[in-house]
């Protein structure tokens, strides 16, 4: 085979990267203590700061502009190394934007599955410090 034909079917194969888990997020539609508002973000989150498990509940305000299925179905989160190429070719529900400085989110419909893609610019534990997450204790 020649090194032309190898790049050429290089440049066919699908590219991959590592999906890293992130959160889950459930969205409720009452009940978040008021402390937890993001007035940014329009909404209340809680939760994934207080567990070991990565749970996000979010209770959105009335006027929210973020995209209905957002407000109202469960998400997965994963952090990924090149958001761009994440999102490409798919159903693209939220653009890229920035919810905190150092990470930007797109959140994609893939089937029935709504994912939020997380790409962080520096070390996440500068971004959201969360010294317990996936560290359970044993009782």
């Amino acid at each position: 085979m020649s090194e032309q034909n190898i790049t050429d079917d290089h440049k066919r194969l699908p590219h991959y990267q590592n999906l890293i888990f992130h959160h889950v997020g459930i969205p409720v539609k009452c009940g978040l203590p008021a402390e937890s508002y993001n007035a940014q973000q329009q909404m209340k989150a809680v939760g994934y700061f207080d567990s070991p498990y990565a749970v996000e509940w979010m209770e959105f305000d009335e006027d929210c502009e973020l995209p209905d299925i957002i407000q109202t179905q469960p998400h997965i989160a994963f952090v990924v190394d090149d958001l761009a190429a994440a999102i490409r070719g798919r159903e693209l529900v939220l653009a890229p934007s920035s919810p905190a400085e150092g990470v930007t989110v797109a959140f994609v419909l893939e089937g029935r599955d709504l994912v939020e893609f997380l790409q962080f610019d520096k070390p996440e534990q500068e971004v959201w410090p969360h010294s317990q997450k996936f560290m359970l204790k044993c009782l």
